[in-house]
């Protein structure tokens, strides 16, 4: 491929990983990671709510990393309520792995940054060694990637497999039991996917740009010169 149409290329991918960055810093200070109703099953079951009746019962509730807001409704209007999980929820949820989520966040946040950079580098300059040249380009999309991979993963596990929405329609309540009704991912949620999947188009990027794969050189290659090799 001509040395233009790479550095074309190269420009636009770094310029998609600085996107990714500003969205995925966005992201993690809202509370539009996920949104759902929540059903007071201890009222519902009081009166025997059935159909329109079983409305009067349902609240609603959307939280992000850090903070959020619910609204509790029992048959005698609803109660608005905010919350912070750092230090109010510290002993109702999972911390460790919420925190874990909010880590890899900051992660992904740093290595799509320095992936930017490094396709700015190359868009522009001489790569000369590894870290500057192609395998640079694979290492930091792919850790980026597994970034938003774990971040996902371990969000969705927090909330479907330990509850979360429940914990928290639960906190300080007393008499009144919350269910969760429904629950979905909002678009904070959405934003981290499309990050993920940024980095993945930008390491087929790469590839289109006309670098190989990292090891994936022939053994005579690797005879001739270690440095050699690294630059194009």
């Amino acid at each position: 491929m001509p040395s233009r149409q790479k550095k074309v290329i190269f420009f636009l991918a770094g310029l998609l990983s600085f996107a990714a960055v500003l969205m995925v810093a966005a992201s993690v200070g809202t509370q539009f990671w996920i949104k759902g109703t929540i059903l007071c099953k201890t009222g519902a079951q009081l009166v025997n709510a059935t159909g329109p009746e079983l409305e009067k019962f349902i609240g609603r509730i959307n939280y992000g990393l850090f903070h959020g807001q619910r609204l509790k409704q029992c048959g005698l209007g609803g109660r608005p309520f905010r919350f912070s999980f750092f230090p109010e929820l510290t002993g109702v949820i999972p911390t460790s792995l919420h925190a874990s989520v909010i880590l890899f966040c900051a992660a992904m946040m740093v290595f799509s940054s320095v992936t930017s950079g490094f396709f700015m580098y190359n868009a522009f300059g001489s790569p000369y060694e590894t870290l500057h040249g192609p395998l640079g380009l694979y290492l930091w999309n792919f850790i980026s990637c597994f970034c938003g991979c774990l971040v996902m993963i371990l969000f969705a596990s927090e909330v479907k497999l330990h509850r979360l929405s429940e914990k928290i329609a639960n906190y300080r309540e007393g008499s009144f039991v919350y269910r969760t009704y429904s629950e979905q991912f909002d678009w904070s949620f959405w934003i981290v996917l499309f990050c993920f999947l940024a980095h993945a188009l930008n390491i087929l990027l790469i590839r289109v740009a006309g670098i190989q794969f990292p090891f994936q050189e022939t053994k005579e290659s690797d005879v001739i010169t270690g440095a050699v090799d690294l630059m194009y």
